[in-house]
């Protein structure tokens, strides 16, 4: 039994070496997050207000193709960090969350796309907690390599 399985294995690996080429391209590059354009936005320390909505806008691209992209708004009533920014914010004092927002979304990018500018209306409830928020962007290519942008917003 186990010739049979050390066989199996060997023609699998022969069968998958032989599908390479030298031409084939591999991917090892992350892919990349523009927030710094005019129309973009959130950018790091900007402001929203309970009530309303606000367009997120951001550009994506990566050197073989795009897979999708995904949203993570949370309360930083802690003062924890994610921010990828080198510019801190001021920030209120903390305070325990009574009703934070929460939003977590993903979207799919259309297939064969290299670049992408993501434009996505975001509605803030007029109940929830004002204060410090993290507003975090994760953009996966095709092959599964990710990148991350953190930047912090307040909620008024």
């Amino acid at each position: 039994m186990r010739i049979k399985q050390s066989a199996i294995l060997l023609i699998m690996i022969v069968f998958g070496l032989g599908s390479c080429t030298e031409n084939d391209a591999v991917d090892t590059q992350y892919p990349e997050i523009s927030m710094d354009f005019a129309e973009a936005f959130p950018s790091q320390c900007a402001l929203v207000k309970r009530g309303e909505d606000f367009i997120f806008r951001a550009r994506f691209s990566d050197n073989f193709q795009l897979g999708s992209f995904s949203l993570d708004i949370h309360h930083n009533f802690d003062h924890h960090t994610h921010s990828t920014e080198v510019n801190d914010c001021d920030m209120m004092p903390t305070k325990t969350p009574v009703n934070p927002f929460l939003l977590i979304e993903s979207h799919a990018i259309p297939a064969g796309k290299t670049t992408y500018e993501a434009e996505l209306s975001i509605s803030v409830p007029e109940d929830i907690d004002p204060g410090d928020y993290h507003f975090l962007v994760k953009l996966t290519d095709h092959e599964g390599w990710q990148s991350l942008k953190g930047i912090s917003l307040q909620i008024q």
